[in-house]
């Protein structure tokens, strides 16, 4: 369907109950209501066609994004800078070794010293349970008592840009390309998707992907199913989350431990590699007491664990168990592929390579979600805005 103008988004954005999410945060999907969550959607696919119209999207004459990554990153860091700049804010990153943190400067004072111009804040904190979550939340509750005290012009708006509990901005991108690969959300009730664990030849790849998936995806009345070996669980209380989701949405939620029982007919298709929770919560505490030796030693184990279930692997035999043996495989990426990136891995290099372009389109969605995320939280009247940009007709190039 030809979609000529930003009405199409705008006349339903208007339905939506988003006022709360104006001069909000966005840390955890399951913190939003699912009006919020469809709202994220419209706005995104609104910039997007704005975009592809060659109509600037820029709120913003000026103004600052800034980003602190613990953890490495190549589509996150760079959807961040994209959804920054498209909105007209530049971007600074934060390089702790290179800043008084690592003199000892307090969270309370960075976060407000970063602060004086930023109108947005991503962090990426992943590596250690009980820390991600909590220090974003310190960050915000310092900022925003900066601004009461009259310190900072405006609260810069946070954007969880992955933590130890949840990665927002990665599963809210899949169920976007989701949505459009099944043509509506209005389609995706009943639908069944499998987030297995895969095996990995490395150890510590965080929990917030699956935990992030089971917590969104359970929203929308889909019967999601969660796949991985004995020893591999996640946090509790994120199954508790995905069984009460699904109760309230009318679909369902399995925990399994065969990756072909999740497999079997499913519809989406979703396997990725994980540490045990027990295991990350070790690696936690061993780092807390400085104890490097052990978490070598921690790692060697889970390594050999790792390799007794090399066959935990998404091959061509499992995708034939699928809906119509035509699944839609999804990876969060990079993806380890077997005898391309190492000799074992998460998939097999034919299943890959038969997905890599619908891949790169679910990856493609990342900087209009975050792009979305930051639109909601400074822009009181979303819809009116949209509309507003759109009759400006500034041209994003003048080529």
């Amino acid at each position: 369907m030809e979609i000529k103008n930003v009405s199409f988004f705008t006349d339903r954005l208007a339905r939506l109950d988003n006022a709360r999410m104006y001069e909000g945060d966005f840390f955890l999907t399951w913190e939003k209501t699912r009006d919020e969550l469809e709202s994220v959607f419209l706005v995104a696919d609104a910039l997007r066609h704005l975009r592809e119209r060659n109509i600037s999207t820029r709120i913003f004459d000026s103004g600052l994004g800034i980003s602190l990554f613990r953890d490495n990153s190549t589509r996150t860091r760079f959807s961040f800078a994209s959804a920054c700049n498209m909105l007209g804010l530049e971007v600074q990153d934060l390089d702790e070794g290179k800043s008084q943190i690592a003199h000892g400067e307090t969270v309370r004072e960075t976060a407000n010293m970063i602060s004086f111009m930023a109108d947005v804040i991503g962090i990426r904190d992943d590596m250690y349970i009980g820390k991600g979550n909590a220090y974003m939340h310190s960050v915000v509750d310092a900022v925003t008592r900066g601004h009461a005290d009259g310190v900072l012009e405006q609260k810069p708006t946070l954007v969880n840009l992955q933590c130890d509990i949840d990665h927002p901005t990665q599963t809210m991108a899949d169920m976007l390309h989701v949505i459009h690969e099944f043509g509506g959300i209005e389609n995706l009730r009943g639908k069944k998707i499998a987030m297995t664990w895969a095996y990995s030849p490395s150890y510590g790849k965080p929990l917030s992907v699956p935990q992030g998936v089971i917590g969104l995806f359970t929203r929308m009345g889909m019967d999601v199913t969660l796949a991985h070996p004995e020893g591999y669980e996640v946090m509790d209380d994120v199954l508790d989350v995905a069984r009460a989701n699904a109760a309230a949405s009318g679909g369902s939620f399995t925990v399994c431990n065969s990756m072909e029982q999740a497999f079997e007919g499913a519809d989406i298709v979703y396997p990725k590699s994980w540490a045990p929770f027990k295991a990350m919560e070790r690696r936690t505490e061993l780092y807390g007491n400085g104890d490097f030796d052990g978490i070598k030693a921690l790692e060697k184990v889970l390594l050999v664990q790792n390799a007794s279930h090399m066959n935990w692997e998404c091959t061509e035999e499992l995708m034939a168990k699928t809906h119509d043996g035509k699944a839609l495989y999804l990876h969060c990426l990079p993806a380890d592929i077997t005898g391309v990136s190492c000799a074992h891995g998460e998939v097999a290099a034919s299943v890959f390579d038969r997905y890599r372009d619908p891949l790169y389109r679910q990856a493609s969605f990342k900087p209009y979600i975050i792009a979305a995320m930051i639109f909601m939280a400074k822009v009181k009247n979303p819809a009116e805005m949209l509309k507003k940009l759109e009759a400006r007709a500034a041209e994003r190039h003048m080529f």
